[in-house]
């Protein structure tokens, strides 16, 4: 077994929680919400989700 250990300056990202994000800045940075399956193209052309 190594006694070799790492360490960092700054804890790892998946350790620390995220910072408060309001609804339009994520709609500024990201986007729309995408749906999961892209409608068909029937569902396109008479407009339905």
């Amino acid at each position: 077994m190594s006694t070799y250990t790492v360490r960092s300056s700054r804890p790892d990202s998946w350790v620390q929680p995220r910072p408060y994000c309001d609804e339009s800045i994520r709609l500024r940075t990201y986007g729309r919400i995408q749906p999961m399956e892209r409608p068909g193209f029937l569902a396109r052309l008479f407009g339905r989700r």
